[in-house]
This record gives C-alpha cells, sequence and structure tokens, in this order.
C-alpha cells in the first residue's frame, strides 16, 4: 500500500473518531442565571394567576349558583337563573349599562380630544411646559378616592365653589350637583374627565416626542399646512400610541367606579356596573350570585369591544 493511501486511511479514521466523539455544548447561562430567570417569569405569572386568572374564573363559577358567602354548604346551583333576573327583573341594570356607555362616549369624544389637545399645545417647547405638565398630570397621581373628595367640595351646594362663583351659595336657587339625578352623571363625568385627559395627555406627548422630525420638515416643505402635516403624517405614525388610548379609554369608562361610590355609591342616577357589582358582593345583603353575574357581564361588555378593535387593527397591518 503507497504513502498516499496510508495517509488517507490515518486521516479518515481520525475524522471518524472525531465524528463519533461527542461534542460538547457550552452555556452562557450559569445555575443562578437560571434561577433568576425562572423567578422573573414564575413570580410575575403567579401573581398574575391568583390576581386575575383564579378570580375570573371563580367568578364565572359562582354566577351560576345561589350563595349568601357564609357558609360552603349554602351553595346552591342556580343555572342560569342570575342572568334571567339581572336582564329581566333587576331595575338598576339597565340604566347602569346606559351609563357606562355614556360613560366610554364622553371619554372618547370629550377627555381624549382635550388630553390631545394638550399634548399639542405643551409638545411647542413653550415657555414652562414642564410645569404645566405636572400640573395637568397631577390628577393621575391623585387616587379616584381623593379625586372624589375635590369635586365634592367643587359641587356642594351649600358651600361649594360652583355654586358660589354661579352666585346661588347659600340661596334656594343654589343647584344640588350630586343630589339631583338629573345632572350629577354629567358633573361625575367632568370628575373623570379632569384625572382621563391628564393621562391622555402624557400617552400622546411620549408619542408626539418620537415622530421623527424629518417628516414634519418633508411635509412642510411639501406646502402643507400645520393640520395637514399633524393629521396625514403625525397623527398616523403614532399609531401604536391610538391603539393604547383606544383600549385604556374602554377599560376606563366600564370600570368607573371610586368617584360615584363616593358620591352617593353609585345610586340616585349614578347607577355603574361596577358599583352594583360591589353593592350584590359586599353588605348585609350579600348575593353572590347575582354580583358574580354582573361581573361576568361587564367582563364581556369590556372585552368584546376591545378584541374587535385589535384584532381589526392588526389584520389590516398585516
Amino acid at each position: 500500500m503507497s504513502t498516499e493511501a496510508l495517509s488517507r486511511n490515518a486521516a479518515s479514521g481520525v475524522s471518524g473518531l472525531s465524528s463519533r466523539r461527542p461534542r460538547r455544548r457550552f452555556s452562557l447561562l450559569t445555575g443562578r442565571d437560571r434561577v433568576i430567570l425562572g423567578a422573573m417569569v414564575a413570580i410575575p405569572t403567579l401573581i398574575q394567576l391568583v390576581l386575575v386568572w383564579i378570580p375570573t374564573v371563580l367568578s364565572v363559577l359562582l354566577s351560576f349558583v345561589r350563595w349568601n358567602g357564609l357558609a360552603f354548604s349554602d351553595i346552591r346551583p342556580a343555572g342560569l337563573a342570575n342572568y334571567s333576573f339581572i336582564f329581566k327583573i333587576y331595575p338598576p341594570f339597565w340604566p347602569a349599562l346606559q351609563h357606562n356607555l355614556l360613560w366610554l362616549a364622553f371619554l372618547a369624544l370629550i377627555a381624549t380630544p382635550i388630553g390631545l389637545l394638550l399634548a399639542i399645545l405643551l409638545d411647542q417647547n413653550i415657555r414652562g411646559s414642564r410645569i404645566y405638565q405636572s400640573i395637568f398630570f397631577t390628577p393621575v397621581m391623585l387616587s379616584l378616592v381623593l379625586i372624589g373628595v375635590i369635586w365634592q367640595l367643587f359641587y356642594s351646594q351649600n358651600n361649594g365653589l360652583l355654586n358660589f362663583l354661579l352666585g346661588t351659595s347659600g340661596t334656594p336657587r343654589a343647584v344640588d350637583w350630586f343630589g339631583n339625578p338629573s345632572v350629577n352623571i354629567w358633573a361625575a363625568l367632568i370628575a373623570a374627565t379632569w384625572r382621563h385627559s391628564g393621562y391622555v395627555m402624557i400617552l400622546y406627548l411620549a408619542g408626539l416626542k418620537g415622530v421623527d422630525p424629518s417628516l414634519r420638515e418633508a411635509a412642510s416643505l411639501d406646502g402643507a399646512n400645520a393640520v395637514q402635516i399633524f393629521f396625514r403624517v403625525v397623527f398616523p405614525v403614532m399609531r401604536p400610541i391610538n391603539i393604547v388610548i383606544v383600549v385604556i379609554t374602554i377599560i376606563e369608562s366600564l370600570r368607573a367606579f371610586d368617584v360615584v361610590y363616593i358620591i352617593n355609591r353609585g345610586t340616585n342616577g349614578l347607577e355603574l356596573i361596577s358599583a352594583l357589582v360591589i353593592q350584590n358582593l359586599v353588605g348585609e345583603g350579600q348575593v353572590i350570585g347575582v354580583g358574580s353575574a354582573l361581573a361576568v357581564v361587564l367582563l364581556v361588555i369590556s372585552l368584546v369591544p376591545i378584541v374587535i378593535y385589535l384584532s381589526r387593527t392588526f389584520k389590516k397591518e398585516s
């Protein structure tokens, strides 16, 4: 056998041994890194499971039973009786649903445009812009309970600032802004707008800061005015912010609770579905099944428009 053949056989033998030899895999993660990453995934998942998914599932199950909330032995199956009671017999339900829809329309058509307008004005690098941002954002940092107290002082019939400005304070002509069922819903909506518009302002202001200035310059060179530049160039670019705003507005309108509960516990013209849920789940007259059914209805009402909007939005993008 020639020398070349021997060298080829030796090389093939060496390559065969190397191919049969297991390759060692090196990991960049240490055992401590794996534990930290596992905890970062497990802890938020556990929190969401305990605070969101388990209560949601329990609410759905409890909506099909009769229970006074005292002993588990008192639980009795009810089928769809709770839902039938809500839609056919329970008097506050339909007014509450109408108020929630009114809340949604008011926040979408009044509060959100106000927040957008404030963001546009503060994006002009005016003097004292940071101070104005802090002033308009302050209601967002306050609790809704405190906001309710502030607006109670503003709307008070006898000593309120609004009746004082109208010159009716302390007179029979003084308007009972929170006691009159034909007026109090609008008073509560203005209080909610005070907070919601500041939240929208911050989100849109962040979106405006992220718009490429070259887009505005190019549109300006093409002869577009300020209004055309905003609605045809800037606003479409902020599509992700618009999606967030729509979802937040829907959620805020449907979970509204604190302001009306502080005013009159969600009664006498201020009925909201969230307030009805609390009234049936907490207190002496606990009706766990009815309260859970109301919570499920509120969940469905909030999810349906959000899912439809997001599905259509992402479908257009794809």
